[in-house]
């Protein structure tokens, strides 16, 4: 009995170490297929044409477009709103075009980390791409980008 127990144990331990390091190797392949935007952002590449998310030092944020060949293109007929779980609550920002770019009518609430939702739409009828992702504006130290556009595994 006290041999079958010990292979139990064993087959649990070899269990729980094969899934931490799946895990871990999950998290590296994700900053590793991660794309960066020319400016710096996180580059949302399943929108077409390709968006880039970025936030400026005073909090507002900007959106983006480009073609293929990673080329500035105008913003279209493109919609956008930013869900932000702050501290203080629930933010919904949203953004208007501001020459060829989307930018957020409001700020960004202050605090680090924050678990984000970005909803586009490629016009206003269109149902929304949703976009998880935390705002960590914390400076990787591999890639020196924001946390929240890495595309290193540090």
């Amino acid at each position: 009995m006290k041999n079958v127990f010990t292979h139990i144990l064993l087959a649990l331990a070899i269990s729980a170490i094969a899934l931490v390091s799946s895990r871990a190797d999950d998290k590296t392949r994700g900053a590793q297929n991660r794309a960066s935007g020319p400016k710096g952002g996180l580059l949302l590449e399943k929108t077409e044409p390709k968006a880039e998310f970025f936030l400026n030092k005073d909090r507002s944020a900007v959106i983006t477009f480009y073609d293929a060949a990673l080329k500035p293109v105008p913003a279209g007929a493109q919609t956008a709103r930013l869900v932000v779980n702050a501290k203080g609550g629930r933010q919904q920002v949203d953004f208007e075009k501001k020459g060829d770019v989307l930018l957020s009518k409001t700020t960004i609430a202050e605090g680090d980390a924050l678990p984000v939702v970005l909803q586009l739409k490629s016009n206003a009828d269109a149902k929304p791409q949703n976009f998880r992702f935390k705002l960590d504006t914390s400076i990787c130290g591999g890639c020196k980008r924001a946390e929240y556009a890495c595309t290193c595994d540090e």
